[in-house]
Parts: structure tokens; C-alpha cells; sequence
């Protein structure tokens, strides 16, 4: 009963979606701001359905009921509770489910946050939010329903693929579908300006927070799949080019230009076009990865292997939407001319220049992403695009962009000094220069090209804290703390931010210092990994609540002694009877011992892939930072749209006796 439940408040939720679409845009239009009111009601409803929809589909899976179709391919009773949790997003309808429900999500938080907007662009805001839902909601019922029954309910379910039974995989889809989809409500945000012809600083002041939420989002979750990949695939590497990583990749490159355009456009309204551009082209990429992911064009460990019919559906949805709202742009374009000047040396020609780059750096993802599909599907020709090309494109364009970061934070608006800017960076400069020549010494030498990324990353860090440093030190040390108080939340935010970038390029440049050994080894036997000894005791075995693993232990030493016992394994689960491998990790300061464990032989011989990784933490800490700077702004007031200071009430004058 629970089951059809869900199934009928999802039909109701497509129901309230088509009103919300159609009723608050006619009252634009007319001017009757009774139907324009009734956007943000509608809002809340409909994700109070979807709510209860996917709570129906939970229920299902922590019950295992295995008469739903879903449950059974998807589930088993034997499955920990929290992976019967994560299950109900780990597959194809469930995820869109989900994507549906945090869709809903954003429109309920903008009808109940930002009420001080005017009436008619908030209700074409959640007019065309829903108009998205309503496509996504008909593609659930129609083409991929969660809440299919079987007529003979099976005694046992298939189970979840192994790969996706991790703890990881209860945080990862939910964050990146965050981002993903709260790309969504920007978008409606730029469309509703287009169709009111209101694009302005107020615009950008509306579009800002919600921008820079999806972006954090979307950062924590690229970074937990990241960090996903490499402790439980056992393949040693934090970012593999997959195409389905790049679907997630390109949006937050152009979100990061859209998240800076805004502060051109709301400071100095400049940046109109690129502003509209980029809400639209992020919103797009986020589609296309939702098409790449679920169309079967892809063979990924990420993707969904869905038919192509329902990658049909969602490339005619992708089609109307892209090709709509560029229409729109087209129509309205006149309608962005003018704004305030600035000359190429400032604070806003820095940000057009990082926005350059960003966007270019997304094209090379996006065509070296899309070629060999385009190509595939004109001749037939099947080619493979890697890591050799997308480091020989995007990454250099990454690089002009982390060198100007620092000397754009010292720019001033409209016109800056750009010899005055290097000038108030000369000690960052030789502060790097002696701390990676004392490295390279210390090392012995080492790549050239770690070494310049290790320099680039301290000149970005130091970069970011020399503008706290010289704010807060302006008139004296003896008023530092003074001064620091009275710093804006949001300068402290920026320096985060910029300085998490730093430390992700440090962490990803020193992966040129890693040792590695692949080697089969037999109880007893000791190889020398780094600074350490690594010696295999003998094979254990291990019953878990779903599969049956066996394990290798290895005790690590260094100079002391034994410092760390690691027990590296490959499990077989139960129901789909799929090998996984669990890696073996010891970690020390910002670096780790890694242990992947390959097949067993006679005489209890093992094959083994080891590693010491220094600093490899540092390529997730990074995003770890900027994501706190993104919440640090997040949480001025001047920042958030609908958050002014309500001033006290002046006291009434007294009549005179």
C-alpha cells in the first residue's frame, strides 16, 4: 500500500508542477499578482509530494520488498541498513527520483527564503523551475517508474553492485546532485529576468547566493567521488578523465565563471551577457551529464547502463531546454547592452580573464568528452580520448588562471596598477623560490615540472593570505586584531577559497614523488616501500554480513618498529557473486601507504600493488577549503538575498497633554 502510495503522490506531484508551470507566468503576463502568489504555495507542495514519493521508495528498500521491481534488482536482505539506504539512489530510477526531489527542493527553499523578491520574478522563477520538474516528473512516471510491482514477488533481491556499497556512496550522489541540479534554480532565475526583460545588479544580487550553494555542493561532491575512486576502485589515482567525471567537471568550471561574473555584474552591473550565458550554459552542461550518464552512450563505472530509448526521452528534454532559453537569449539580447565600464587592468578585467580561461578550459573537456561519441555515431569509427589529451589542453589553461588569481585580489575596481600589484608581491615570490629550492635540495633534485606545480601552489596560498595580512596590518601591528574583526566575512571567504586551490595543485604536483612496487610476495618476504619495510605475515579470511573476503596481512616498519598492521583484501558478495578489491591504507601528516591486494596463489603467494603517496591528501583537502570559503561567504548577510538588517522600530511620539 505504501508502494502505490508513492506512486499516486508522484502523480499528484506532476499535476502541482504543470500548475505551477503554466498559472504564475499567466498572471505575469496579465499582471494579476493573485495567480503570480500562488508560484510559491504550489512550490512547497510539490516538493512535499516528491518528499513523500521518495519516502515510499525508502521504505520499500529498508523493508526489502522485493515485489518492487526496483527493490529486487537493486537490493538484498542481507545488505547493511545504511546500504539499503544509499541503494534507493544507487540505480537508475531511484537516482532520478532523488535528482527530482532536490529539484523540487530548491524551488521550495526559494518560495520560503526569498519572499522580499518582487512577486513577478519570483513567480516566473518557480514557473520555470517547475516547467524542468514537470519534464522530469513525466520522464519518472512514464519512462523509468520507481514503483513497479512483480506480479510474483521473489524470495531473495540481487543485490547492490559491490563498487557502490561503501559509505562514500551514501554522501557522494546526494552532494553532486546538489550542485547538479541547484544549477536548476539559476537557471529559472535567468530565464525569468530574459522574459521580464530585469536583468540588473538586483538580478545578480538574487542569482548569487543560490549560484554559490549549487557550486559548493557540486565542489564536496566532486571531491567525495574523487576520494571515492581512489580508496575503492584500487586503482591508485584520484582523477582518471572518465567521462562521466568530465560530465560533472565542465558545469563546475562554468559555475566557477558564473560565481565570479555575478560580483562584476552586481558591483560594477557589467558582465550582463556573460552573466545570462553562463547561468544557461551550466544548467545545460549539468543536463548533458544526466543524458551521458543515463543514455547507454557511455560504458563507465560511474554510468548507469540504461536503454537508449530513456536517453531518448532526456535528449529530447536536454533539446527543449537548451534550445529554448538560447532562444530566449537571442530575443532579449539587446536588452543586456550597457553596464559600467573598467579598463583591462582591474579587478573586473582579472575576473573576465579568469572566466576566459575557465570557460575555454570547459571547451576542451567538453570536445574531448563528446568527440569520440560524435564521431562514433557519424562513421562508426571507435576512438578513445585519455588523459594524454585533456592534459595537454585543459591543464595548461588552468595555469595562466592560478598565476593572475593573486594579482587580481590586488587590483583595484574599474582601474588598477598592475606594476604596483607585482610590486606588493615580490616577498611571495622569493618566499617560494627559497622554499622549493630548500625542497629540491633537501630531495636531491626531483621533475621539473612537480617542482614548478609545488611552487605554483605555495605562490597561490601565499597569495591568498597576503591580502588578509595586509588588511589587518595597515596601520600598525599594535591594531592587528582591531582590524581583523573588521574585515568582511567574505574577504576571508575569497582568501580561503583561493588558498584551497593552492593546496589542491601542492597535493596533485607531488603525486610526481610517489614510489609504486608491483610485486608477488609469499609469507615472510619484506620489499622496502619508501622511508619503509613492508612485510607480508600470511592470508586471513573473513565473513561480512553479504560477502566472504579474504585478506592479506602486512605489518609496516620503519626505523622504530612496527607502526601499522594493514590488511588489504578482495571480498566476493553475495547475490551477484562480484570480486571487489578493499585497499589497505596507513596514514601519516598529509601522506598515505597504500595497499591494493591482486590474486592469490599456491604457497599463499600474493599479488600486490603498493604505494607511498606524500601529501595525496592534500588533493581533497583543497576542496575541503574552498567549499569553506564558499560557506564563509555564504553567510554574509550583505551576500544573501532576503537577509537585510531590520531596523528598530523608531518609537512613536507621545501625544502632547
Amino acid at each position: 500500500m505504501i508502494v502505490e502510495l508513492g506512486h499516486f503522490v508522484l502523480v499528484l506531484a506532476l499535476v502541482v508542477a504543470l500548475f505551477q508551470a503554466s498559472v504564475p507566468v499567466w498572471g505575469a503576463l496579465r499582471r494579476d499578482d493573485v495567480l503570480v502568489r500562488l508560484a510559491p504555495r504550489a512550490a512547497v507542495l510539490q516538493f512535499l509530494l516528491v518528499a513523500a514519493s521518495f519516502a515510499a521508495l525508502t521504505y520499500a528498500y529498508l523493508g526489502s520488498d522485493f515485489s518492487v521491481l526496483n527493490v529486487f534488482q537493486n537490493s538484498h536482505s542481507l545488505k547493511p541498513a545504511i546500504y539499503k539506504w544509499s541503494g534507493v539512489w544507487g540505480n537508475h530510477e531511484g537516482s532520478m527520483l532523488l535528482w527530482v526531489l532536490i529539484l523540487a527542493l530548491f524551488g521550495a527553499a526559494v518560495a520560503l527564503f526569498s519572499r522580499n523578491l518582487p512577486a513577478d520574478i519570483l513567480g516566473v522563477t518557480l514557473a520555470v523551475q517547475a516547467m524542468i520538474a514537470s519534464a522530469f516528473l513525466a520522464f519518472l512516471l512514464f519512462a523509468s517508474n520507481p514503483f513497479i510491482r512483480i506480479p510474483q514477488a521473489p524470495f531473495e533481491g540481487q543485490g547492490l553492485n559491490p563498487v557502490l556499497q561503501d559509505p562514500g556512496l551514501a554522501i557522494h550522489p546526494p552532494l553532486l546532485y546538489l550542485g547538479y541540479v541547484g544549477f536548476s534554480i539559476v537557471f529559472s532565475f535567468a530565464a525569468a529576468a530574459l522574459i521580464l526583460g530585469r536583468v540588473d545588479a538586483a538580478f545578480a544580487r538574487m542569482v548569487r547566493p543560490w549560484t554559490l550553494a549549487a557550486w559548493i555542493a557540486l565542489t564536496l561532491g566532486i571531491a567525495m567521488g574523487s576520494y571515492w575512486a581512489y580508496y575503492e576502485l584500487g586503482w591508485g589515482g584520484y582523477w582518471f578523465w572518465d567521462p562521466v567525471e568530465n560530465a560533472s567537471l565542465m558545469p563546475w568550471m562554468t559555475g566557477t565563471a558564473l560565481l565570479h561574473c555575478a560580483i562584476v555584474m552586481e558591483k560594477r552591473e557589467a558582465l550582463k551577457t556573460w552573466t545570462i550565458l553562463l547561468a544557461i550554459i551550466t544548467f545545460s552542461l549539468s543536463l548533458l551529464g544526466t543524458f551521458l550518464v543515463r543514455s547507454g552512450v557511455l560504458t563507465s563505472v560511474h554510468a548507469f547502463a540504461v536503454d537508449p530509448e530513456r536517453g531518448l526521452f532526456i535528449l529530447v528534454i536536454l533539446i527543449a531546454f537548451i534550445g529554448g532559453s538560447f532562444a530566449l537569449f537571442a530575443a532579449r539580447a539587446r536588452a543586456m547592452e550597457g553596464g559600467g565600464l573598467f579598463a583591462p587592468v582591474s579587478r573586473e578585467g582579472a575576473l573576465v580573464f579568469n572566466n576566459l580561461f575557465l570557460s575555454v578550459a570547459a571547451l576542451a573537456v567538453f570536445i574531448g568528452t563528446l568527440y569520440p561519441l560524435l564521431l562514433e555515431a557519424l562513421n562508426g569509427a571507435k576512438i578513445s580520448v585519455g588523459a594524454p589529451f585533456f592534459n595537454l589542453t585543459a591543464v595548461p589553461l588552468m595555469i595562466p588562471l592560478f598565476v593572475v588569481i593573486p594579482i587580481g585580489q590586488k587590483l583595484a575596481w574599474k582601474r588598477g596598477d598592475l606594476l604596483g600589484a607585482l610590486q606588493r608581491l615580490w616577498w611571495i615570490a622569493a618566499a617560494v623560490l627559497c622554499a622549493v629550492a630548500a625542497g629540491a635540495f633537501a630531495l636531491g633534485g626531483g621533475p621539473v615540472l612537480a617542482l614548478a606545480g609545488i611552487a605554483l601552489g605555495l605562490y597561490l596560498v601565499l597569495g591568498a593570505l597576503d591580502d588578509i595580512v595586509e588588511r589587518s596590518a595597515r596601520s600598525g601591528f599594535s591594531h592587528v586584531f582591531a582590524r581583523l574583526s573588521g574585515i568582511p566575512r567574505a574577504v576571508f571567504a575569497m582568501a580561503i577559497a583561493h588558498a584551497g586551490v593552492g593546496v589542491m595543485v601542492i597535493g596533485i604536483a607531488a603525486t610526481a614523488f610517489e614510489q609504486e612496487k608491483i610485486v608477488s610476495m609469499q609469507p615472510g618476504e619484506t620489499i622496502r616501500l619508501g622511508a619503509f619495510n613492508l612485510t607480508l605475515n600470511g592470508l586471513t579470511t573473513e565473513a561480512g554480513p553479504n560477502y566472504a573476503s579474504v585478506g592479506a596481512r602486512f605489518s609496516l616498519r620503519n626505523e622504530t618498529g612496527v607502526i601499522a598492521d594493514l590488511t588489504p583484501a578482495k571480498r566476493t558478495y553475495v547475490g551477484r557473486q562480484m570480486p571487489t578489491s578493499e585497499v589497505a591504507r596507513y596514514r601519516y601528516g598529509f601522506s598515505e601507504v597504500y595497499l591494493a591486494m591482486g590474486e592469490t596463489s599456491e604457497g599463499n603467494r600474493v599479488d600486490l600493488r603498493a604505494y607511498d603517496k606524500p601529501f595525496v591528501l592534500l588533493i581533497w583537502l583543497g576542496p575541503v577549503l574552498m567549499a569553506l570559503g564558499g560557506l564563509l561567504s555564504l553567510s554574509d548577510r550583505r551576500l544573501r538575498v532576503g537577509a537585510p538588517k531590520r531596523a528598530a522600530r523608531s518609537p512613536q511620539p507621545q501625544p502632547a497633554a
